[in-house]
């Protein structure tokens, strides 16, 4: 008879051997893992190299002619660090009261108690599926005096109606009615209770709602293109594009001198893929730190009430 530690040991030899399923499984993962990395990595080595090289196709795996032209470019340009500022504005107090919102309107949601649960929650629903469109939109931001200014770019797209059913079925889950009734019974109004109970235990699904409100508002470029005018005002995305655009607009087949459009191809070429690395740069450095509050925020709205 074999002993509990030797079994134990017999289990974990076998849990070491790979089973045809784990290798067909790895090459799998290893496939599409390399097809979605490799875009990326390739607009960061295209980004310093050689543009000629990049348009040639000589550049696959690792740079050619390295280059750093195209950022030069780029950071001797006083707006983007205007566009910078901006977008950290934006995306900081923007994600701040976003989060904030978003749990005040989920909290109610959870609790059976609310009388008005479920209709609040129908006039939510529909506003995933119906909206005013674009035209009355914009007449509805000039009326209120909200077009072209920093307020308004903090506030646009305010509420996710999907992070508002997800914070509703954590809190659902992780906030029971006995603690607030024993918190009410100590005296403790339902705004105390909110702000010292249910928010300290919720910093979880809040760093989920902080991820998915933060990279929204870092990506979204319609709001901005739409609504502002002021350059002073533009955040980076509408700065690298008009950085962009002053590049290549000089671009044209009738040049006189053929030598001039081609710097001028080269530079655009380069500048294309150093204002990819540029504008997802943070965000790319700050998701690893995040990416287990991303898998659980995925993990917590699967689960249905």
């Amino acid at each position: 008879m074999k002993t509990k530690a030797e079994a134990v040991t017999v289990a974990q030899k076998r849990r070491k051997k790979l089973t045809k399923f784990d290798v067909i499984a790895i090459i799998i993962l290893a496939f599409f893992g390399f097809i979605t990395a490799y875009p990326m990595y390739f607009c960061v080595i295209a980004s310093f190299s050689d543009p000629t090289k990049v348009m040639l196709g000589d550049v696959i795996l690792l740079p050619k002619d390295i280059t750093f032209d195209g950022y030069e470019r780029m950071l001797q340009d006083e707006t983007i660090w205007t566009g910078y500022m901006n977008t950290i504005l934006y995306v900081g107090v923007g994600t701040f009261l976003s989060v904030l919102t978003t749990m005040m309107i989920a909290y109610p949601l959870s609790r059976k108690a609310f009388a008005g649960r479920k209709a609040v929650t129908v006039i939510l629903l529909i506003t995933m599926y119906f909206s005013g469109g674009m035209i009355p939109s914009y007449i509805l931001v000039g009326n209120l005096g909200l077009r072209d200014t920093r307020f308004y770019m903090m506030i646009a797209g305010l509420i996710s109606v999907y992070n508002v059913i997800v914070a509703r079925s954590f809190l659902s889950m992780n906030i029971p009615q006995d603690l607030q009734e024993a918190a009410a019974m100590d005296g403790c109004s339902p705004i105390r209770f909110f702000i010292q109970m249910v928010l300290p235990l919720s910093k979880a699904i809040m760093a989920v709602l902080m991820l998915y409100y933060g990279v929204g508002k870092w990506n979204d470029y319609m709001t901005a293109l739409i609504y502002l005018s002021d350059e002073s005002k533009f955040p980076l995305a509408l700065v690298l594009k008009g950085i962009l655009i002053t590049t290549t607009s000089g671009l044209s087949y009738d040049t006189e001198d053929p030598m001039l459009m081609m710097e001028r191809m080269k530079m655009a070429e380069s500048m294309k893929y150093g204002v990819m690395i540029v504008s997802t740069l943070p965000i790319m450095c700050l998701y690893p730190f995040l990416q287990k509050y991303f898998v659980k925020g995925v993990m917590i709205g699967s689960v249905k009430e």
